[in-house]
């Protein structure tokens, strides 16, 4: 139990960003404080930590970068850091000034457990505005060999790369301060050649606006190299002769910002965050962008040796990976969604000759939004919106609720209202198979429900080959993804699914937005649709006989949950009992952490990792051992979310025939069946 919920054993790494107080001219101060926080680091288990540049002397020195009392005093400071680091578990990069032969580097040394793993100089000397490093310091550009350090040959240059040797994924590199800013930023290529992580010891004056240039460019560099990024500036003791000084602190993790501290601090700011290295990895490898043969780069070798206890771990995990829970960017997204499916499916019945949409109407989440997509193409196309057949089609259990919502939807939005009883004909079919049902006998099988779900299809198809329409496809991503469809007459086919692309738990925000959104009638429509949002989920194809209405989450399990194994195996190709641990971060505790706007308080619940075990264990088993058939065989339908989609024209591509034993066995072998912590 303790493993699997530790961090490190479970594909993170500790990262730590920190400005603090400088002394000018005063290294072994400065290197004091630095210990000080190495040892904290230690306590909080981090991996690697990055300091300010030029953090054991102090940036703003100028000519006194020249004094041998100031670089005597910043080799002694790095002595004792790297005594004082001996049985520490953080790797530290540390800016100093260094002579080298006859020139003075502006360098970031690397610092682990007594030793100086190598040394990293500044490539890039600005010598703008207020800047005029080449006055003192020789680029580091091309360097590559050794050092003299404590009577040892160090590595230096800025070919160097730093591996932790018994963790799979965590690799650093280094670029100082300006080097982030040059139209080719040395961390391109270090990503390039396998580092994950890179720290960034910077000084940095502020002015007004420039807080939110480093933050744009940290942010668009993590993303454009798959890295994390841990950026650390000068702050408090800096000279403020003609410049100011913020101390920003950040960490980011392939464009997303994980952590950081306020500004202009008054004494120290730490900032930790656990990394994803196997996120990294998987998107790295999917790229085929990296590992690459090109510049060459020497590797220096390190044992980490992190503790394998549970830490907790220092980042937010969604518990909706498909669903903002930011109000503004969940309104983008649903308008974006919304719109593509508007913009596929005009382009389908353009480019069909189609003169009518067809959509079956149930009063559930995936018809209505297909019905409401229909809708707005026909408005753009400029057809009347009575060219949408909206049909509903009671069966054997279809409630009087559900009934009720559909008609007032279709009526609502003004589109060609039908009915078709489709048990007559269900009645015959059975009758013909010889189903003991037509014999009245109460046999709810699969037989039963099928037989109903295929004949409303075929009366679909029909239905759009006799009006001149196509028939616009109702079933969502988390359907297709658990097999919740039926294959072939049935609704898994369509001409075309304008929901294939769409998660359950984004619907549900898509029609809340609409309902909001207004544009698509008066009031009476949004009143409606925020009826069918709170409705209970059900395929109403069982009559409740006592036992209750059938529930597709009772079944298939709660689409939440599903939702977030779904995102985690399309999109990053986790193993399950990764995708546990991460289930029960963001969804142990219904008070921690940050809810969707509109979301219901009574949909605001928890699981624990029995639950959640339980369900990823259904999941394996119809995702990967029994549904991939249906999806090979998918019809056409738009791309929505970045998480994935399942057709095999698109994302997924996968065996028909194939089997969840692998990961089932991963499962079981990995993931406590309780939630009992030791």
């Amino acid at each position: 139990m303790t493993l699997f919920r530790s961090l490190y054993h479970q594909g993170f790494a500790r990262i730590a960003a920190c400005t603090l107080p400088v002394t000018l001219a005063d290294p072994l101060k400065n290197g004091e404080r630095v210990l000080g926080v190495l040892r904290d680091c230690d306590r909080q288990g981090v991996a690697a930590v990055v300091f300010p540049e030029l953090g054991l002397t102090g940036y703003t020195l100028d000519d006194l970068r020249f004094q041998d009392v100031v670089l005597d005093g910043a080799i002694e400071a790095l002595r004792r850091v790297v005594a004082g680091s001996r049985d520490l578990l953080s790797v530290a990069v540390v800016g100093l000034p260094l002579v080298r032969g006859d020139l003075l580097y502006n360098c970031a040394a690397v610092v682990h457990r007594g030793r100086v793993l190598g040394v990293v100089p500044k490539s890039h000397l600005p010598r703008y505005r207020e800047f005029y490093e080449p006055r003192y310091f020789t680029s580091g550009l091309q360097t590559s060999g050794t050092i003299r350090l404590f009577g040892e040959d160090v590595p230096f240059g800025v070919d160097l790369l730093f591996q932790a040797e018994d963790m799979r994924g965590l690799m650093l590199g280094v670029e100082i301060c300006e080097d982030l800013w040059v139209a080719s930023p040395p961390s391109g290529k270090l990503a390039e050649a396998g580092a994950t992580v890179i720290l960034n010891p910077s000084a940095s004056p502020v002015t007004i606006g420039r807080t939110d240039d480093r933050s744009l460019l940290c942010q668009a560099q993590s993303m454009r190299t798959l890295t994390a990024y841990a950026y650390a500036a000068a702050g408090e003791g800096e000279s403020t002769t003609d410049l100011a000084w913020d101390g920003q602190v950040s960490i980011h993790e392939a464009g997303r910002l994980l952590a950081q501290s306020d500004r202009f601090p008054q004494g120290e700011r730490l900032v930790v965050a656990d990394v994803d290295l196997d996120l990294l990895r998987q998107e790295r490898m999917r790229t085929g962008q990296f590992g690459q043969p090109g510049q060459e780069f020497r590797t220096v070798g390190f044992t980490l040796a992190p503790p394998m206890t549970d830490l907790g771990l220092k980042r937010e995990v969604v518990r909706f990976p498909f669903v903002p829970s930011d109000a503004r960017t969940l309104a983008r997204d649903c308008y974006e969604g919304w719109t593509i499916q508007v913009s596929a499916l005009r382009r389908r019945l353009q480019a069909s000759g189609a003169q009518r949409a067809v959509v079956g109407v149930s009063g559930g989440l995936d018809s209505t939004l297909a019905l409401l997509v229909a809708v707005r193409a026909a408005d753009e196309l400029g057809w009347p919106r009575t060219h949408v057949l909206a049909y509903t089609m009671p069966g054997f259990a279809t409630g009087t609720e559900s009934r009720s919502l559909a008609h007032a939807l279709m009526e609502a939005l003004g589109v060609e209202v039908n009915e078709l009883d489709i048990r007559p004909t269900a009645q015959t079919m059975l009758a013909g198979i010889g189903h003991p049902f037509a014999e009245g006998q109460p046999v709810h099988d699969i037989t039963f429900e099928n037989v109903q779900a295929g004949l409303r299809t075929d009366f679909l198809f029909r239905i759009a080959n006799y009006r001149n329409g196509i028939v616009i496809g109702t079933g969502d991503l988390s359907e297709l993804a658990l097999g919740w469809c039926t294959y072939g007459v049935g609704d898994q086919m369509s001409h075309y699914n304008v929901n294939a692309g769409m998660p359950k738990t984004l619907i549900q925000h898509v029609i809340r937005w609409l309902a909001r959104d207004g544009k698509l009638g008066d009031g009476v429509v949004g009143a409606v649709l925020e009826r069918i949002v709170n409705a209970e989920i059900t395929p109403e194809l069982v009559p409740d006989t006592g036992q209750g209405v059938q529930s597709t989450e009772q079944t298939i399990g709660p689409y939440p949950l599903q939702d977030f194994t779904l995102y985690h195996i399309l999109r990053h190709g986790f193993r399950p009992s990764r995708i546990a641990f991460l289930a029960e971060v963001a969804w142990s505790d219904a008070s921690r952490g940050t809810w969707p706007e509109h979301y219901p308080q009574d949909r605001k619940i928890a699981y624990d990792l029995g639950e959640i075990r339980h369900w990823l264990e259904v999941f394996l088993r119809r995702f990967f051992g029994t549904s991939q058939f249906k999806r090979s065989a998918m019809p056409n339908g738009p791309k929505l979310v970045s998480g994935g989609s399942l057709s095999p024209r698109g994302d997924w591509r996968a065996p028909s025939d194939g089997t969840a034993t692998a990961w089932l066995s991963e499962l079981c072998d990995n993931v406590p069946e309780t939630n009992t912590h030791p």
